[in-house]
């Protein structure tokens, strides 16, 4: 119980929606009032060579579409750095199950919650799940210590269970935007070409002006599509194998538990 309030409590706070729309705020605000500012074009509307914010704004209006989903990635990417930071606890997880693996091998029970307490995070809110679940088991006369060894790693699945929403929250987000980055970015780039073949067809001559403005669009989308993807891809990665990490920490810890269980009450028998 426990347990389940302490992650019902880290779950609240700013919700993915609300970051996502201060993304757009923030994204469409610059796209037109920084990128489609005067002193960003020449006499003829043409951007000033160099200015990279003109640049944005011949990409069109899928590239603000474009920055929402590189902010969106970026934003989501640190909240998810500071929280499993908080998650991993205070030293890293291999020392602590090092320790763990040693207060058990000893049968100090005690000696390992209070390593736990100390770690803090979520692998050792679920181990000291484990703990607590194993000083119950022994107050229960009627079972095998097999039996009981599989009470304490059901307690430690079930706490397993209520750490990954919190450990995992979010990064569904960054694992969409992965594909719908590079989708957009190919979006604008349909757009831009679709300008560039009606500057072709047109009668006489084509419009070298609308041609280079259509190119810009496709070509600009294309980089900045590719760019969110990448880094949507990238980030994604890292986190899942850093709960990964935390999930194989856990699940050698149980093991561990229930192994010394058994040692220390005698075997499989009653």
């Amino acid at each position: 119980m426990k347990t389940e309030q302490k992650v019902k409590s880290r779950s609240l706070g700013v919700s993915a929606g609300l970051i996502i729309l201060a993304c757009a705020i923030i994204a469409f605000l610059f796209f037109f009032l920084v990128c489609g500012a005067d002193g960003n074009f020449d006499d003829k509307g043409h951007p000033i060579k160099g200015n990279v914010f003109g640049l944005l704004w011949q990409g069109g209006y899928v590239i603000p579409i474009v920055i929402t989903l590189l902010l969106t990635v970026l934003s989501l990417s640190v909240e998810r750095y500071f929280a499993l930071n908080r998650a991993s606890g205070k030293s890293k997880n291999t020392n602590f199950v090092v320790k763990v693996k040693q207060r058990l091998d000893a049968n100090d029970i005690e000696g390992a919650s209070k390593l736990c307490d100390e770690q803090k995070g979520s692998v050792a809110n679920i181990v000291n799940a484990g703990l607590v679940r194993y000083r119950d088991v022994e107050g229960i006369p009627e079972a095998s210590n097999s039996e009981k060894a599989e009470l304490i790693q059901h307690e430690i699945d079930e706490a397993t269970t209520l750490e990954l929403p919190y450990l995992e929250k979010n990064l569904n987000i960054i694992a969409a935007i992965s594909t719908l980055g590079t989708l957009m970015g190919l979006f604008g780039t349909v757009l831009g070409m679709i300008r560039s073949f009606q500057a072709m067809g047109n009668e006489g001559a084509p419009d070298s002006s609308a041609l280079a403005v259509g190119i810009s669009e496709a070509l600009l989308n294309t980089a900045l599509g590719i760019a969110t993807g990448a880094l949507a891809i990238i980030f994604y990665t890292y986190f899942s194998g850093r709960i990964q990490t935390m999930t194989n920490a856990v699940d050698e810890i149980g093991f561990a538990i229930g192994q010394a269980f058994v040692k220390n009450h005698g075997g499989l028998t009653k």
